[in-house]
């Protein structure tokens, strides 16, 4: 039998995931983190973006979160995101209109402070874009 870690991704509002997973990949702030069973202890800060996970039972699964942050421990990995969802629910065209719409609101900004949450929605919106995209490609759709 191979090797796995129980693996725990949760929101603020729910637990998304538990079970036993042969890796996880996440975009942690100073690039995307690769965890396997046996991994060193770490904690990192997450960006917005896909979590990956590949299950005991050999299927995979994809996550958005929109930030966060993930803690390794010998046998736990907890991803600890500010909001999560499955990327088979994240609507492409709503994501699509929500990053044109941040793209605007970014080069229409009066004030730093609206240039700041601006940028902020534009990078929510580009990585809920991403994870679908990335969902897309591993269906071969």
């Amino acid at each position: 039998m191979a090797m796995t870690v129980h693996c725990d991704i949760v929101s603020a509002e729910e637990s998304i995931f538990s079970g036993r997973v042969d890796l996880v990949v996440a975009a942690g702030v100073l690039g995307d983190l690769g965890i396997t069973p046996g991994h060193a202890p770490l904690l990192s800060e997450l960006q917005p973006g896909p979590v990956r996970v590949k299950k005991q039972s050999g299927g995979e699964e994809i996550f958005y979160v929109s930030g966060g942050f993930i803690e390794v421990q010998p046998n736990l990995v907890t991803v600890l995101a500010d909001s999560a969802v499955r990327a088979k629910e994240i609507d492409e065209a709503e994501a699509a209109s929500a990053k044109a719409a941040a793209e605007r609101a970014l080069a229409n900004q009066a004030s730093e402070f609206e240039y700041s949450r601006a940028a902020a929605e534009l990078a929510q919106a580009a990585a809920r874009l991403r994870t679908v995209q990335q969902l897309r490609r591993k269906l071969g759709a």
